[in-house]
């Protein structure tokens, strides 16, 4: 699922560099220049309803991307264009008075709706630091818990089983067996895998690169360790509704098997 951060502010408030600076720190993103952007569609109508067609454009083109985070870097003049992009993270480079630009000037609308961020000096460097800190916080070197399966499809007890697990270390590392589209037990490829488990919990609350990662990993089926290597294998066991959901019986219900 892929989510918008919106930075704003007048041209020469600093914006573009800040989000120039976030995209080079945030792991799965991509980055989208307003001017850029006015350029490929040779629009450079900057009326009211010129900038509305460059909002829409923006959101277009971030929901188009296959990346995690998408960072836009856009002036966004007014709180409705702001609330057509709906960001999940609303930055306004709050650095300047005026631009250059006096028709900008005239339409531009401070932020009255939720800002994350407001920035009233210019400091890239730390402020792109807090905020990518703030988003990927996942920790290679934390102890994490290993959830190691098909997932065909991710269901409500595998979301039972990452509760726990998220629970033990505040960290999860879901790792999806390399063995999709084999026959009619894996007909999900691991894009879909991954799209079905973010978004169920996305739903819950559990933010993906923050509190869980999903890796693709050879199709394993044997786990061999020696003494005291360090770490445990646990078998989680659930009450009867839980444990009586199936995939398979989910697959049949979707026609899948």
């Amino acid at each position: 699922m892929t989510k918008i951060i919106l930075v704003c502010g007048l041209p020469g408030s600093g914006k573009t560099t800040l989000a120039n600076k976030i995209f080079q720190k945030l792991d799965n993103s991509c980055l989208l220049n307003g001017d850029i952007i006015r350029k490929e569609f040779n629009d450079w109508d900057f009326s009211e309803l010129g900038r509305e067609r460059q909002a829409k454009r923006m959101k277009e083109n971030a929901m188009k991307s296959n990346k995690q985070w998408v960072v836009l870097d856009f002036v966004c003049p007014k709180d409705k264009f702001r609330k057509m992009i709906d960001p999940e993270i609303l930055i306004f480079m709050d650095t300047i008075e005026k631009s250059r630009f006096n028709d900008t000037n005239v339409i531009f609308e401070r932020p009255k709706n939720k800002v994350n961020y407001s920035f009233k000096k210019f400091d890239s460097d730390n402020q792109s630091d807090l905020i990518v800190k703030k988003i990927q916080t996942f920790d290679w070197r934390k102890e994490t818990v290993q959830m190691l399966g098909r997932w065909q499809p991710w269901h409500e007890g595998h979301l039972e089983l990452f509760k726990r697990a998220q629970l033990k270390t505040g960290q999860v590392v879901i790792q999806v067996r390399d063995c999709q589209n084999w026959d009619e037990s894996n007909p999900f490829n691991f894009e879909e895998v991954k799209e079905n488990i973010i978004k169920n919990l996305s739903k819950n609350g559990f933010i993906n690169g923050k509190d869980y990662i999903v890796q693709l990993v050879p199709n394993i089926t044997n786990i061999t360790y020696g003494r005291k290597v360090g770490y445990k294998i646990e078998e989680e066991v659930f009450d009867e509704k839980i444990h009586s959901i199936s995939a398979t019986n989910i697959r049949k219900k979707m026609g899948l098997s």
